[in-house]
Order: C-alpha cells, then structure tokens, then sequence
C-alpha cells in the first residue's frame, strides 16, 4: 500500500491505495465519488474524464499515485453552493442527456472547453467533445447545451 495526498473537488484527501490502483476506482471505490464512469477501460469512450490541475484527463488510463499532490476535480465538483452548474442545468433544460451514461464525462469535457473558450463555436464544441462517445442522443442536444451554457456566462468551474 502507499499513502495518496491529493486535492479532490476542493478537499484535503489521504488515504492508501495499492501501487496499481487506477484513479478512477480509487474516486469511485474508495472515496465514493460514483459521478465518474467507467466505460470501456481504455480511455476511448470519455465517461470517466474529471480534471487533474485543471486539464481533462481520463482517469481509467492514469494510476491514482500519478495525482500525488495535485488537484482533481470530478463531475461532482462542478456545483457550487448547492447549485448544479450552468452546464449540468443545460444538459437538462436542451435534453442534452438520456441514459445519463456518458454525461459526467461530456460535462468535465465541455466545463473544460468552456474555461479555454468561453465562446466557442459549433465546430469547436463538437471538436472539444470528439473523444467523450454517446450511444443515445445523437450529440446535437449535447451540443446546444454547452451552446446555451457559453450564451449564459458558465465558466468551467474550479480546477
């Protein structure tokens, strides 16, 4: 076992985990944070995404020790004061979601794009999003989303 220093969603966490632990099931496992999706185990499909110093990574793909003493942000720290983000109010308000499956990563993924480009275009959403996969909505849903998202001043959150 070895001990993990890290930030999550703003909070002083240590805790041991084994040499070989994945971020993601340290977050869902034992920290209990089950916002964070596993999917396919590969980094391919983007529902296990969350921010590391502010930067999208996929946390299926990087062992939990590589954190050590940085800041990791999850789907659940993007609300603030008991209030959803303007992204998660989006996704709800344009349908951006059904099956819910995918949604923390394409939230992280948008939230990330949204703090690089506060404006982005259609092209550059669909390009920021192109590594988070949705089997049910066709992404033109999600896309408006973060479109009324970034027309209402959300920024990514914190980092």
């Amino acid at each position: 076992m070895a001990k993990l220093n890290v930030s999550v969603n703003g909070q002083a966490v240590s805790t041991e985990v084994e040499p070989q632990a994945l971020l993601v099931d340290v977050l869902r496992g034992t920290l209990r944070l089950t916002g964070t999706h596993v999917g396919c185990d590969t980094g391919q499909c983007g529902a296990c995404t969350v921010w590391v110093d502010g930067e999208a990574v996929r946390s299926c793909s990087l062992l939990a020790l590589q954190v050590q003493g940085r800041a990791v942000t999850t789907v659940e720290g993007l609300a603030t004061g008991g209030r959803p983000h303007p992204l998660q109010e989006a996704f709800a308000q344009c349908h951006g979601l059904q099956c819910g499956f995918c949604t923390p990563g394409m939230l992280m993924s948008a939230a990330a794009l949204l703090r690089e480009c506060p404006q982005p275009s259609d092209a550059r959403i669909v390009d920021a999003l192109e590594g988070n996969l949705c089997r049910c909505t066709g992404y033109v849903n999600i896309v408006a989303a973060v479109r009324q998202a970034a027309q209402v001043g959300a920024e990514g959150g914190r980092s």
